[in-house]
């Protein structure tokens, strides 16, 4: 291996500067410049400064045929990772072509067959090489499913769906009691309705062919779906017969479910065909599926593996569709079933169907009131079962000879017609048991382990083909009062074995043992047994007591009941004495029952040394907020030149990338103002009565610059005014431009009035013209609606200036135009004119109407025109004004607003005014992503400067892998995580005082998946105002309350530690140096909501598609999105703005569906109330119409006009036409060509794959390559050449003369030379004139960008990977952006982009959350589950740049329609919270409380975590929750030594909290390490201090299995294959290290069972016994004991913490110590889930309880260092794969360098090693190396 030595010992060199320069590490996702050891084998970027070598004389040509052959390159290989060959893939085992799970209930004694295949059991049969296909294919779709939330997208008008069989197949288990079953059943859909989500379930009809073969599940199965349709509000669809049918089709396109749950796994084989063709199907139908199996949920989310559609799904499905169909048919196909019992007995079931339909009609005569569907089902099931039974022994005796009874030899003897007789008394007695045993008193029943004999099994489950049979036919009778409600409870096989033994083994010991049944029992059992005898009365069966006429067996007597487990220990809580604890959950402890002092379990209690932190875990650096803030590295003042070198740069360049964020590059210069000066100063100074002589000066000058100014724009526009006229003439639109821009340069108002003026005369000279020329055809109107619009613009801004002259001119414009009645409304004149003249020039279109339909997005809107003296560069409007005064007054609020709006203007306010008041208060930024820090940090180097003292810098930035001036800096730009780090840390409670502001960016990530949790834990510790920012929040009401609410207890908590610090004498603050130096603001604890809801642009969306090679774009009406249904449900969303246009759209289309409609008239634009007679009609004026547009939409509704609106609705919808993947792409090119001819660029284009977004952008480069070379000349190459030539040789005469020395040059020596450099000169001229892109082969605007700032910007690229790649794409105006990328280049397309040079973006959702990169347009270009509500709203808010654009355009590029119309109708989810408590975190809060210097502050600090979650705000439910879980993770960390009884930190403490973010695997880390098994691991080469392969190998094994895990679907282990370089399954840990999990997770699982043991007591046992769904009530009200039932009883049964329902199926308290259970057995009231228990499995099982692998990705990273193996191998996408491979790194880091080294050397040492391969670091530096 000598070459991977090498690049590990040029990665080794590369890391000991890494390590060297860690404090002020500036890796590639940093700002600053990388170091020359950075440079990787890549093609150079060529200099911008002149060079002499002749290298450089390589030309662009050339490198671009180098790039495009790369290109090709890169192509091939994706490709062939796109469709990879499975033919090497084959079956690990047979297991799923023989019955599974079915084959444990199904003998030789019970068959059922059809006619067809009775030779050949189905099940055996060689599978056709089509379903091998098909199996491969689905195997191959379903290994690369993500495991997302599946709700994340939820709202009102989603909608999913479940298959019923699946949903059958998820929780089948031949264990589980009936009634459990049912509970399981609705606790998962209940859990489902409860998060909000919207289903329906469908059991297709022929599935149910599937379960003959095991009657028990087909009884289920058709009891389920009359449970789910009788008894709870879901639907369930029964009328599909089949997933191929058309009904089916027509279903899914009218509705397209957002996903359909679907099982990969059946009971057969042939189950698990028919639900691979489900999946095929569905798939292909763009209906993306999700996995029944390896589901998970918590409190608020579910989770679960997500199967994308895409296009090989619909080729798949379109080259096998007939074999498809063919092996649906086979499957489905059953001709005239027959069942065999005990080998020889032959039953058809339609017999048995004839007869349960013949006994149904004698019950109902017997039973005419009807009756509980429980003694129905009961005496249908005991008689027809009997009759069938007798009748078929009956026939087999007469027709059975010699030969059949010497081969009945081998078989089971049939029981005989009273034997079976017996069994039914004893079901008859169960039902009646079940009628009136309360669940409490049948869940204590005794737990038996036997089971029936062989004999017994045959004829109950023809017993239960009968109830399946019955409960068919039931289903239809609406003649007959049944009661259905107890559906779930038709049996309980637990409760019959109990009878049967006590009859068959303990009645017959003798009278004391025969036990009383009870009155109410023996009527009950007689009623049922007295009517079976008369539904067969043909046979005689005797009477209903003796219950066992005959000894024949029925239990098999093995092991009777079930063995306990050991003794449960005391339970209680270990007591704790910590003020913390009791204020929180005092009222909660008060309940429970606490252990003595001498218990067991406090006495064995560990006892380590107390926890002190005193120094960093990574430099070890003293823990003081002293050190933090040291003199040092502030301002470059840092005494190493080369540190100060990088750090001018890295400023340097913050300055620069600032630049290109604001419109001003001026600096805003902030002085140090006095302290006593407040912010009414002002105003108290403007209030003042006399001038001073001073200020009058002041003004006069003010008034003469003011003057001259003017008098200078009035002579610009004079020598302007005449070539701007004709240039308006000649070219309306370049001459508007003109105008405009030149207007925005002037400040004068009466010369932008004269400008105005002159303009409109103008605009209506090009009117006329163009009239003229057109004659009698159509008029473009484009060019009335510049008149119109300047009069518009006239009469809202000028209206001081305009006199009697100019309102006569505006007048006669109006007129002419044909606007007779705004005329006279403007004049006040009522009588019209008749100048003949005029009408050639009218726009025959009504003013209100041509306001809205043409002037559209040229309305104005309402605007302020009163300057703000706080804002210097623009008139801010009511509710920006809003918020600075918040700020002003010190108060926080929650600004929702627009994206581009100009929310964020506040936060610059904010910030300036906090360096204003001192030099050491502080502002906080909180930006959800580092892309957004470095934005935000930019922003701040562009806006503000500032003197302050050595030591002390403006701006500071934290995150989690760079940190600068954290603690010495005034502004800190920070990711929630690290500022969380610093508000619980006990040593910054002194920096957390110094804050005065914090501001929240994006704030609506509170509902994120993932670290939202942290958003929470921030708002509710801050103690000073905050601003909270968003543009997605659809309940801004409820989040304002619950801020609200904390900020009232944070008055009432500084109330408390004020006076308890007056009365004690002691004031802390007082001691605070920090206190004398930030100003003692006003203290105001308000909430303010600031909502806006106008966009500045209007968005117009457009569906786009293909067909024939030419694209169709449709511009999509908002309205088409709604439906009927959704209207009636759920109104008309409030955020479904209409533009003007498509207001008249809409009222025109209601007009035409409905000729009749009685409001027409008064709606039509022309007579609506608010657009009559008037000259300027205002967006306001405009959204009242559409407003009343709507309501009469819903109001026809109403009237019962259904057919008409659906008819309206199907009239605004685009009939897009769909195409496949491969011609969307190959097409993408000229898609951005179409985009370019009708000026809609720049745009970005979403897409989520990280692999489609590079090639899309590579895709419209080589485009664009292509039509260059083929509309190249020829001889141009010829010509290049020859030039070359020429410039080489006349570099290398220069070279000749040596430039230093020219005084000693001759004179003619001199001449020669001048010679030569004007030659050189020109032949670079020419050269470059050659060499330059085509304007038409480019998209990039050369001159947005000067050459110097244009290279100063490439130059950051020079050491990327793909750098060149990069820049040689920027020049053709393309650019590409995702996560995986560096920072550097990231930053390179965002400044190009923004400053206009960049035109052409392709990027994933990165550029979604708050980058300041608006554009003209944004294209969706795939669809994904990551395209939901949220992501939509905050992508299409970049379209529409303000000042630049009047409208912003939405384009779906092949986007299925159904999701585009519910991405435009959905809401954006609501802020709901998470589940804010880990165990780390309230870990964190102890130390917090235990080790602060500020007691009061800390503990209320860690209170207001503890008390206001947004989960609980308003939900006693969760707030009870959250103690409990509080309550056990304090146990927990007692019992593992973490915490004393007095709550104070132990031991590794430290560790734990400082590796919080990982948990459990940190806790699991601490084991490994007290039992030294690291230390034994790593143990280096003799002689040496390397380590070995072998170990460091291992060490990886380890770390993989503990931190980044990523499970893979069970399914992905159904075949081996080989794969090219990857393992892709995780090897197990060693047997040592897997030993200590399981020991930990013995203890933790047994520290989580006494916890709930012990909180049992809190549940709603009235809710316990009913079904959570159905809401079925098991609480029998009418129960008067039985003897007999409280013999069957067991007492000594420990179900104090199990689910009554659970119990039944025999689970018992000592299960709970087991971690797997605990989900379906523990109360469900308690609402406890096991995900928040910090176990880590070793191995984790899906529903069918089949391993779910782990990913191997970071250890086969490790070993083979490629990321193409990890996504054709692994089955990850690239960007996955690098944040996945980067977390991982980070990790390492973590717990890296000389954190360890207090606990093992050698594990330090061997991680140190590790970090110097390749793979975790290098690969990053140099954004991975391939």
């Amino acid at each position: 291996m000598p070459e991977s030595r090498s690049v590990m010992d040029s990665a080794e060199g590369h890391f000991k500067k890494v390590l060297h320069n860690e404090a002020n590490e500036n890796a590639s996702d940093n700002d600053s410049e990388c170091s020359d050891n950075e440079k990787i084998a890549f093609i150079p970027t060529k200099e911008h400064k002149e060079s002499d070598s002749d290298e450089e004389d390589e030309t662009s040509d050339k490198a671009e045929a180098a790039v495009m052959q790369m290109l090709k390159e890169e192509e091939d290989r994706e490709k062939e990772a796109e469709d990879p060959d499975y033919g090497n893939a084959y079956s690990v085992s047979t297991t799923e072509e023989v019955i599974q799970q079915a084959s444990q209930t199904e003998g030789k004694d019970f068959k059922v067959f059809q006619h067809e295949r009775e030779s050949q059991s189905p099940e055996i049969r060689k599978p056709p090489e089509f379903l091998k296909k098909l199996r491969l294919h689905i195997w191959a779709s379903l290994s690369r499913a993500q495991y997302v939330s599946l709700l994340k997208d939820f709202v009102e008008s989603e909608f999913f769906v479940i298959d019923g069989d699946s949903l059958l197949l998820m929780f089948l288990d031949v264990e589980t009691q009936y009634l459990n079953f049912f509970y399981q059943i609705e606790c998962f859909l209940q859990d489902f309705t409860e998060k909000g989500a919207k289903y329906v379930i469908v059991f297709f009809k022929d599935a149910e062919q599937m379960y003959l073969p095991c009657p028990h599940f087909l009884f289920l199965r058709t009891a389920l779906i009359e449970h789910l349709r009788h008894n709870t509000g879901t639907t369930v669809h029964t009328e599909f017969s089949h997933c191929l049918s058309s009904k089916w089709e027509i279903f899914l396109k009218n509705s397209y479910p957002y996903f359909i749950i679907i099982s990969d796994i059946g009971l057969t084989s042939l189950q698990t065909d028919y639900l691979s063709i489900l999946i095929a199907h569905s798939l292909s139908k763009k209906i993306n599926v999700v996995l029944a199996s390896g589901q998970e949920y918590d409190i608020l989310r579910v989770y679960g593996y997500h199967v994308q559609s895409v296009y090989k799904h619909r080729l798949f499905f379109q080259k096998y569709e007939g074999d498809l169909r063919n092996a649906c048919e086979n499957l489905v196909k059953y001709k005239e079933p027959f069942m065999c019992l005990y080998e020889h007995l032959k039953l058809s079931l339609k017999r048995i169907q004839k007869e349960v339909c013949q006994t149904i009609r004698l019950l109902k005569q017997l039973w005419p009131e009807g009756s509980d569907i429980r003694r129905v089902v009961c005496v249908l099931a005991c008689a027809v079962g009997l009759k069938i039974y007798s009748n078929t022994l009956e026939n087999a005796n007469t027709s059975v000879g010699a030969k059949t009874k010497r081969s009945a030899r081998g078989r089971s003897k049939p029981l005989s017609p009273e034997e079976a007789a017996d069994l039914c008394r004893m079901q008859c007695l169960t039902v009646a048991f079940l009628l009136h045993m309360p669940l409490s008193q049948r869940a204590q029943i005794r737990i038996m382990k036997s089971c029936w004999t062989k004999q017994v099994l045959p004829l109950i489950k023809m017993q239960q083909l009968c109830m399946h049979f019955a409960l068919t036919q039931l289903s239809d009778t609406s003649d007959w009062k049944l009661d259905l409600t107890y559906l779930p409870d038709l049996n309980d096989d637990s409760l019959l074995i109990n009878l049967a033994h006590y009859y068959e083994v303990e009645y017959i010991k003798g009278l004391e043992l025969k036990k009383e049944l009870g009155k109410e029992m023996e009527n009950e059992y007689q009623c049922l047994w007295d009517t079976v005898t008369k539904l067969a009365a043909k046979y005689s069966f005797g009477d209903a007591f003796p219950i066992r006429k005959t000894s024949q067996l029925f239990l098999e007597q093995k092991q009777t009941f079930k063995d306990y487990e050991a003794e449960i220990p005391n339970i209680g809580l270990i007591p704790v004495k910590s003020g913390l604890v009791e204020d929180y959950a005092g009222d909660v402890l008060k309940d429970l029952p606490v252990l003595e002092s001498n218990d067991p379990a406090v006495t064995s209690l560990i006892k380590y040394k107390e926890f002190d932190e005193l120094c960093h875990w990574h430099s070890g650096r003293p823990l003081t907020e002293e050190y933090e803030r040291i003199r040092c590295n502030a301002d470059a003042k840092s005494k190493d030149p080369e540190e100060r070198r990088q750090i001018q740069k890295l400023q340097t360049f913050r300055h620069f990338y600032g630049s290109t964020l604001e419109d001003s590059a001026s600096k805003l210069i902030v002085h140090q103002e006095d302290v006593s000066r407040n912010t009414n100063a002002a105003v108290k100074k403007t209030q003042k009565k006399h001038k001073s002589k001073a200020e009058r000066i002041a003004e006069e000058n003010s008034r003469r610059l003011k003057a001259k100014e003017e008098k200078k724009e009035q002579e610009q526009w004079k020598a302007l005014c005449v070539p701007t006229q004709k240039e308006i003439k000649a070219n309306l639109t370049v001459g508007i431009d003109r105008l405009e821009k030149f207007l925005k340069t002037l400040k004068s108002k009466s010369v932008k009035f004269t400008v105005e003026m002159t303009g409109l005369s103008a605009c209506l000279e090009a009117w006329k013209e163009h009239c003229r020329e057109q004659g009698n055809k159509s008029k473009d109107l484009s060019k009335a609606v510049q008149v119109m619009r300047r009069i518009h613009i006239l009469l809202e801004k000028y209206q001081d200036l305009l006199e009697k002259p100019h309102l006569q001119k505006l007048t006669r414009y109006l007129r002419l135009l044909g606007f007779e009645n705004l005329a006279c409304s403007l004049s006040g004149q009522t009588e019209e004119s008749n100048d003949q003249s005029i009408s050639n020039y009218t726009v025959e279109v009504g003013p209100a109407r041509f306001q809205l339909q043409y002037m559209d997005y040229y309305l104005l809107r309402e605007e302020r025109n009163d300057p703000d003296p706080r804002v210097q560069h623009f008139i801010p409007d009511t509710w920006q004004r809003e918020l600075l005064d918040a700020v002003d007054n010190n108060e926080s609020a929650v600004i929702v607003a627009p994206t581009s709006s100009g929310k964020t203007y506040a936060s610059y306010y904010c910030m300036e005014k906090v360096l204003k008041m001192s030099n050491d208060g502080v502002v906080v930024y909180v930006a959800p992503t580092k892309a957004l820090v470095n934005q935000v940090v930019g922003t701040i180097y562009s806006r503000f400067t500032k003197k302050l003292p050595d030591g002390l810098v403006v701006c500071g930035v934290f995150t989690r892998d760079y940190r600068n001036d954290v603690m010495n800096s005034q502004i800190l730009v920070t990711v929630p995580q690290c500022l969380e780090i610093l508000m619980l840390s006990p040593r910054c409670q002194e920096w957390t005082k110094r804050i005065q502001y914090v501001i929240f960016d994006e704030v609506h990530c509170l509902g994120g998946e993932i670290g939202a949790e942290v958003w929470e834990h921030l708002l509710v510790t801050i103690r000073c105002p905050f601003l909270a920012l968003s543009a997605t929040v659809s309940n801004p009401e409820h989040l304002t309350e619950w801020l609200q609410s904390v900020k009232r207890y944070w008055q009432r908590a500084e109330n408390r530690i004020e006076r308890s610090s007056r009365n004690s004498g002691n004031n802390f603050t007082g001691k605070c140096k920090v206190k004398s130096k930030v100003q003692e603001q006003k203290k105001s604890y308000r909430v303010r909501l600031v909502l806006y809801e106008e966009r500045y642009n209007d968005l117009e969306k457009y569906v786009c598609s293909l067909k024939d090679g030419d694209f169709i774009i449709e511009h999509c009406h908002p309205c088409a999105a709604l439906t009927v249904n959704h209207i009636e449900n759920y109104g008309i969303p409030s955020d479904l703005s209409l533009s003007p246009r498509e207001s008249i759209q809409l009222y025109d289309t209601m007009v035409k569906v409905w000729q009749k409609w009685q409001r027409a008239q008064e709606l039509d634009p022309e007579e609506f109330v608010s657009f009559k007679n008037k000259v300027v009609i205002k967006k306001a004026d405009v959204r009242k119409y559409e407003q009343e547009l709507k309501k009469e939409l819903s109001r026809w509704i109403v009237l019962g006009q259904t057919q008409k609106v659906n008819e309206l609705l199907e009239h605004l919808k685009p009939k897009p036409v769909d195409c496949s993947e491969q011609e969307k792409w190959k097409h993408f090119a000229s898609f951005v060509d179409k985009l370019h001819e009708m000026d809609k660029l720049p745009a970005i284009f979403f897409i989520f794959n990280v692999n489609s977004v590079e090639c899309a952008a590579k895709n419209v480069f080589f485009n664009l390559l292509k039509k260059q070379k083929s509309e190249r000349d020829p001889n141009t190459e010829r010509q290049k050449e020859r030039l070359r030539d020429e410039l080489r040789k006349v570099k290398k005469m220069l070279r000749k003369f040596n430039p230093q020395d020219t005084k000693k040059l001759s004179s003619s020596k001199m001449e020669d030379m001048v010679c030569l450099l004007t030659t050189k000169q020109q032949l670079e001229k020419r050269l470059k004139r050659l060499t330059a892109i085509p304007s038409v082969c480019t998209y990039a605007d050369s001159k947005a960008v000067d050459e110097d700032t244009l290279w100063k910007i490439f130059h950051r690229l020079r050491f990327e990977r793909r750098g060149y790649l990069q820049q040689m794409m920027a020049l053709r105006g393309i650019g590409y952006h995702h996560g995986s990328m560096s920072a550097k280049a990231r930053q390179v397309v965002e400044m190009l982009f923004r400053l206009g040079y960049i035109k052409v973006v392709t990027a994933t959702s990165t550029l979604a959350l708050g980058i300041n990169m608006p554009c003209k347009s944004v294209v969706f270009a795939e669809d994904s589950v990551f395209l939901d509500a949220l992501n939509y709203r905050q992508m299409s808010g970049r379209a529409g740049r303000r000042g630049q654009d009047m409208i912003g355009n939405v384009f779906f590029y092949d986007i299925p329609l159904p999701k585009v119309e519910r991405l435009m109708k959905s809401n954006v989810p609501q802020l709901k919270g998470q589940f804010p408590l880990t165990v780390s975190l309230i870990l964190r809060l102890m130390l917090l409380v235990a080790k602060a210097d500020d007691k009061a502050d800390a503990r209320a600090k860690a209170l207001s975590v503890l008390k206001h979650s947004l989960m609980s705000f308003r939900k006693e439910r969760y707030a009870e929750i959250l103690k409990i879980y509080f309550m056990f993770s304090l146990q927990f960390l007692i019992k593992e030594g973490y915490l004393d009884q007095e709550g104070n930190p132990m031991g590794f403490a430290g560790l734990v909290t400082h590796l919080y973010y990982y948990e459990p695997s940190n806790f699991v880390l601490v084991s490994f390490l007290v039992k030294g098994l690291f230390h034994k691991l790593c143990q280096p080469i003799k002689g040496s201090t390397v380590f070995s392969e072998d170990v460091l190998e291992k060490l990886v094994l380890i770390l993989a299995n503990l931190f980044g895990r990523k499970y893979l679907p069970a399914c992905s282990m159904k075949y081996k294959r080989t794969f090219c370089q990857s393992k892709v399954f995780l090897e197990d840990l060693p047997q040592d290290f897997a030993d200590a999990v399981n020991e930990y997770n013995t203890k933790v699982e047994e520290n989580f069972a006494h916890f709930l043991l012990t909180t049992a007591k809190l549940a709603d046992i009235e809710q316990e016994y009913r079904l959570p769904l159905s809401k079925t009530d098991f609480t029998s009200k009418n129960w008067h004991g039985s003897e007999l039932a409280s013999y069957l009883m067991d007492n000594t049964k420990s179900i104090s913490a199990i689910s009554p329902f659970a119990c039944l199926s025999g689970v018992v308290d000592n299960d709970l110590f087991h971690g797997e259970i605990i989900n379906k057995a523990v109360l469900r009231s308690l609402g406890i889930n096991v995900t928040n228990c910090p176990l880590l499995y070793l191995t984790k099982y899906d529903n069918q309880g089949r391993r779910r692998p782990l990913n191997a990705y970071a250890l086969d990273f490790y070993k083979h260092g490629s990321l193409i193996a990890l996504t054709t191998d692994n089955w990850l996408n690239e960007g996955d794969a690098y944040d996945a491979l980067k977390d991982f790194s980070l990790l390492i880091k973590s717990i890296g360098y000389d954190q360890l080294v207090l606990f093992n050397i050698q594990y330090s040492s061997s991680l140190k090693q590790l970090k110097m391969k390749q793979c975790f670091f290098f690969f990053l530096n140099q954004n991975i190396t391939e």
